[in-house]
């Protein structure tokens, strides 16, 4: 199971859950911390670093879930939600999106340029049809959703795996594109 919350950038979790755990990943063969994963359950902890005891590939075979909290920095570029929703009403320069290094900026799609370049989305619709596409089981039918995508995007949004991507999910990343995509064409990012 992948629970994720997004929240704002300067949200401290230890501050409000003085009981979670940081989970913990293996790196180089030593326990690391997981840049955003978290436990709220009574996990075994290690007594040197702090961090699960059990790295978090393995933790849900022992019946614990890891929620990943995710920190939304691009909020921290707006002066007021008033300005973020005028934003989101306006048309982005979607050319942006040919750029690889612009997309390497963007919020879950930096490392995805190969699947964005394909898709060329143009349109909010399109750029979540590519949140759902980057994802593990779905990625096999991208040359299916480039034939015809509107036949094939109900099968993007049926959950079939834990990973899969809701639609509600996929349009919300889509609209925080759409706001960096506004920031880098001012320049303020």
């Amino acid at each position: 199971m992948d629970i994720d919350i997004d929240l704002e950038p300067d949200f401290d979790p230890t501050k409000l859950f003085r009981k979670i755990v940081p989970a913990s990943q293996v790196k180089d063969g030593e326990l690391a911390k997981h840049n955003v994963g978290y436990y709220f359950q009574e996990i075994p902890i290690d007594v040197i670093t702090g961090y699960s005891a059990i790295p978090y590939k393995q933790t849900e075979e022992f019946g614990y879930y890891k929620i990943d909290l995710l920190k939304v920095n691009i909020l921290k570029h707006f002066k007021s939600k008033q300005e973020m929703r005028q934003l989101v009403k306006e048309e982005p320069d979607w050319a942006l999106l040919k750029d690889e290094s612009v997309v390497k900026k963007l919020f879950h799609l930096g490392n995805h340029y190969d699947i964005v370049s394909k898709v060329q989305p143009t349109n909010v619709q399109e750029l979540a049809d590519v949140f759902a596409l980057i994802r593990p089981h779905k990625k096999v039918l991208l040359d299916k959703y480039l034939k015809n995508p509107k036949r094939l995007r109900p099968e993007l949004y049926t959950k079939r795996q834990a990973g899969d991507m809701r639609k509600a999910h996929a349009i919300a990343y889509a609209l925080l594109i759409v706001l960096q995509l506004h920031l880098i064409k001012q320049g303020r990012l």
